[in-house]
């Protein structure tokens, strides 16, 4: 039997700890120069004029709700099919997450099931580019500007997303970016929030670090000695220049992963093409782009003699890691207690959330194990019709 293939395994090398040595020799480790310079490269590479480093797309989301004045009484809607920081991120400003469900070929949230869900109280749209798809961007910023509600893009799968020839991180009032270990460029932990709005950067900014004036690195550069003032209630979210010496690199590999993440994702799609019960993602629209965070299937179970997860059993005991990208938050404990009898049925979202696999996809891969997942998957499913 083969070694076990994990289901990620992020790429560093010289480069990365070249940086992170220079940082440490620097004396200067959290929010200072290699944060800033991070945020610039950052910021031009999504085609955004402004992008703040924070310590995850959490945080990202937290600030960007927070930054646009959403507050209790507020509404946002949102997908059931992410993971559970983007409702969570809602519940921490004290506004009421409100769920549309999706599109069962794309797995995106529905811009006719977002419609139906806009009240008094909406005041935002927060799209998640599952996977790394891009959302149908043009019928969302069309919703909200006829409803004058903010959009917020949960951009985590996303770096790389283009949408008619835009960057996803250039569109609407914000985006929100995960550098975790899984996500195609990591800085450990930490995530960016990207904007086009001076306004909300400034607040962000601000907000992110208790809500002061001034950065440490800012009070304590030479000159005239600056007292910083409080001017909102913040958070403790600013990333710091360890993980910026990171995220410095991996940017400048994003072109190159991004292709060998293509390569491997086509390579899968021949292998699954025609296979009866197995469901992928279809192909990016003319002039967009899938990141290709994640190689999501999809197993007809209603004609199969296994449930998804011991399909995933047997998936894993020929020594493969996978996951499951997502459980539909509704479907979880706390969202159950939290919606009650507000919980609908989303039966796209329901359908997805009881057959989805995720197979590995990284860099580090070669075809050889590409081929060797695609054709254990084909086994199990096969044998199993």
């Amino acid at each position: 039997m083969r070694d076990y293939l994990n289901f990620n395994s992020y790429s560093f090398s010289d480069e990365e700890k070249r940086e992170l040595m220079d940082t440490l020799d620097s004396g200067w480790i959290t929010t200072g120069p290699k944060t800033k310079r991070f945020e610039e490269d950052f910021a031009k590479y999504v085609r955004s004029d402004h992008a703040i480093g924070v310590t995850s797309g959490t945080a990202a989301l937290h600030l960007s709700i927070v930054g646009l004045g959403i507050e209790q009484g507020d509404e946002v809607i949102t997908t059931p099919m992410t993971f559970v920081a983007t409702i969570n991120s809602i519940l921490y400003a004290s506004a009421k997450p409100v769920l549309a469900d999706i599109d069962p070929d794309t797995m995106n949230i529905d811009p006719r099931e977002i419609r139906k869900k806009i009240t008094k109280r909406t005041k935002a749209i927060i799209p998640v580019h599952y996977a790394g798809q891009p959302c149908k961007m043009d019928e969302i910023l069309a919703i909200a500007k006829e409803n004058n509600l903010f959009v917020i893009c949960d951009a985590a799968h996303a770096i790389e997303t283009e949408y008619k020839g835009m960057k996803i991180g250039s569109m609407g009032n914000a985006a929100c970016f995960s550098f975790h270990p899984i996500k195609n460029i990591t800085t450990g932990e930490g995530g960016m929030v990207t904007t086009n709005e001076s306004s909300l950067a400034d607040r962000v900014r601000v907000i992110r670090l208790h809500g002061m004036d001034k950065t440490a690195w800012r009070r304590y550069e030479k000159g005239q000695f600056r007292h910083w003032d409080m001017e909102y209630l913040g958070f403790k979210y600013n990333m710091t220049d360890i993980q910026a010496s990171l995220g410095i690199q991996q940017l400048k590999k994003i072109d190159d992963f991004w292709n060998k993440r293509k390569e491997y994702s086509d390579r899968y799609d021949s292998h699954f093409k025609g296979i009866k019960n197995i469901i992928t993602l279809p192909p990016p629209g003319i002039g967009s782009k899938n990141a290709y965070d994640l190689y999501p299937i999809r197993v007809k179970t209603e004609n199969l003699k296994m449930t998804r997860d011991e399909i995933i059993d047997a998936i894993q005991a020929d020594n493969i890691g996978v996951g499951v990208h997502f459980r539909a938050v509704h479907l979880l404990s706390y969202y159950k207690r939290y919606f009650g009898a507000e919980c609908e049925a989303f039966p796209n979202a329901e359908y997805a959330s009881d057959r989805l696999i995720s197979l590995p996809l990284y860099p580090k891969m070669t075809p050889g194990d590409i081929d060797y997942v695609a054709d254990v998957v084909k086994k199990v499913v096969c044998k199993n019709q």
